[in-house]
């Protein structure tokens, strides 16, 4: 539409919300606040989970913390995520055991996914634009331990 409206055009748009039971007014009041910070929130979701939970996952909130602490939750993309668990692995302290950060990408991403479940959950983010649900985890390397 490139013009203002014809008169037809608001009667039909009157007429639609007339039958859903919506007004203009509803229209106006159902602006969402933004969604908070990641700085914000995971100290709501720390604070919510189970001790064992927090202890697995607060490695990788800081990490997300030292990233995008300032970013709103709703400003992240799957890309987004896919390029912070490359950093994680590039950046990871190498050990006799390390498998390439395969375990640390796949704890990061449980980490996000806990923290957008109760973003969803807290209705601060639309479950249909949550990145770290489309995401998927890396595959499981075999096991390299030999009898």
């Amino acid at each position: 539409m490139t013009g203002a409206p014809t008169q037809a055009e608001l009667d039909a748009a009157r007429l639609v919300l007339d039958r859903m039971g919506v007004t203009a007014e509803d229209l106006l009041n159902s602006v969402k606040p933004p969604a908070p910070t990641f700085a914000e929130y995971i100290p709501v979701v720390a604070a919510a989970v189970s001790d064992g939970t927090r202890r697995a996952y607060s490695p990788y909130w800081n990490r997300v913390l030292d990233q995008w602490a300032d970013i709103s939750l709703s400003d992240r993309t799957p890309t987004d995520i896919q390029r912070l668990v490359q950093h994680i692995k590039a950046n990871l302290t190498v050990r006799r055991n390390t498998r390439n950060g395969n375990s640390a990408a796949e704890h990061l991403i449980a980490a996000l996914r806990c923290l957008y479940r109760h973003a969803v959950n807290d209705e601060l983010v639309d479950e249909r634009s949550n990145p770290a649900a489309k995401v998927p985890k890396p595959r499981r390397q075999p096991s390299n331990r030999r009898a």
